[in-house]
């Protein structure tokens, strides 16, 4: 996150590597967060017994926000690297965590906040039927909104059909 186009596309801050290390503790341990890490399977294929760590693209992580409405999340997708942008990675990544949503956790609407500025995220969700529900002036950003309808439900499994999951194994 040293990178400040990055930070720009997605609203962050620098962190310093203590606060890193909080916040991915805090993703893996609280109840209201998913996290995804994005690799980059060519890669990882491609070298067998590459680490993980070096295959990392980005992430993709939904947040179940409003504790009055359990059927709302707010999903975000981050391609760090610059070399897996623009190849369908965030795209994949956002189909996949929204079908865990939905399947699993029994999310109907599914939100997503972009700043102004970052035309291709902003293409992207509309891709994926998100349409506009709001623009903060303030905050610079538009909010884009998908509503889980039976059509949208089939869809979306339809486009994640492919999709396995299976239990992590460290090492």
């Amino acid at each position: 996150m040293k990178s400040e186009e990055l930070q720009r596309l997605t609203a962050s801050e620098p962190l310093t590597l203590e606060q890193e290390f909080a916040m991915q503790r805090s993703w893996r341990e609280d109840a209201d967060k998913c996290t995804f890490i994005v690799l980059d399977a060519e890669k990882w294929q491609a070298q067998p017994g590459t680490a993980e760590e070096s295959c990392m693209a980005g992430d993709v992580n939904l947040f179940l926000t409003d504790l009055g409405d359990p059927s709302l999340g707010e999903i975000e997708v981050m391609i760090a690297e610059p070399d897996c942008r623009g190849k369908g990675f965030g795209t994949e990544a956002v189909l996949m965590m929204m079908s865990y949503g939905v399947t699993k956790l029994g999310l109907t609407k599914i939100e997503a906040k972009i700043g102004q500025g970052n035309e291709p995220s902003i293409r992207m969700f509309q891709k994926l039927h998100f349409e506009q529900v709001a623009v903060s002036s303030v905050f610079q950003e538009v909010t884009l909104r998908l509503t889980m309808s039976e059509p949208e439900r089939q869809w979306l499994l339809e486009q994640t059909s492919h999709v396995e999951e299976k239990p992590y194994r460290d090492g």
